[in-house]
């Protein structure tokens, strides 16, 4: 039960990350590159006030969450968690090393006026902020991925079987002999 709350808690933190991510790469980008500057140095400078505290909340759990799931799996359902958790955490790292800085001269240049080459800083943020968005995307896929085939149904990753098949002596049938006496016997036939 717990690793079912732990991936929950991993999913909803990555999905939030990721979505809060792409509606900025996909929408706000656009919107700020089709504006005047000075407008888009107001609403950026506003913008991360709110975003400084979502944002990285949402990166913190994230990580947090995806690689305390990779502590309580095993095998490949480790493994792609502990990645999900790497991968969020790289964008942790992007956002305080990339976009962080440029933010605070975003501030300033708000106040006062941005410098001559503002528009090749402005795109290296871009760039830092596409650059977030896929390593967010990337484990939100991975943990939505291990939801479908690692952890809750389909193949167990690490059990070596999968959840629909029988324990006990009929698990030593093969899988056309249970065909074939499920179809004698009238059932219908499951693959």
């Amino acid at each position: 039960m717990r690793v079912l709350i732990v991936h929950g808690i991993a999913l909803m933190a990555t999905g939030l990350l990721a979505g809060a991510f792409g509606y900025g790469a996909a929408n706000l980008v656009p919107t700020f590159d089709a504006v005047p500057v000075a407008m888009r140095l107001d609403f950026h400078a506003e913008l991360m006030k709110i975003n400084g505290i979502t944002v990285q909340g949402a990166m913190v759990a994230s990580t947090f969450s995806s690689l305390t799931l990779a502590a309580l799996t095993r095998g490949r359902a480790r493994a792609l968690a502990a990645a999900a958790g790497l991968l969020t955490f790289a964008s942790f790292l992007i956002t305080r090393l990339g976009n962080v800085p440029i933010n605070g001269r975003i501030k300033q240049w708000a106040a006062t006026t941005p410098p001559a080459d503002h528009a090749e800083i402005l795109h290296r943020w871009e760039l830092f902020h596409h650059a977030r968005t896929l390593t967010a995307v990337a484990a939100f896929a991975l943990l939505i991925f291990l939801a479908f085939f690692g952890l809750f149904g389909g193949r167990r990753f690490g059990s070596g079987r999968s959840g629909s098949e029988p324990s006990g002596p009929q698990r030593t049938m093969t899988r056309a002999q249970r065909l074939t006496r499920g179809a004698d016997k009238g059932s219908p036939l499951v693959p």
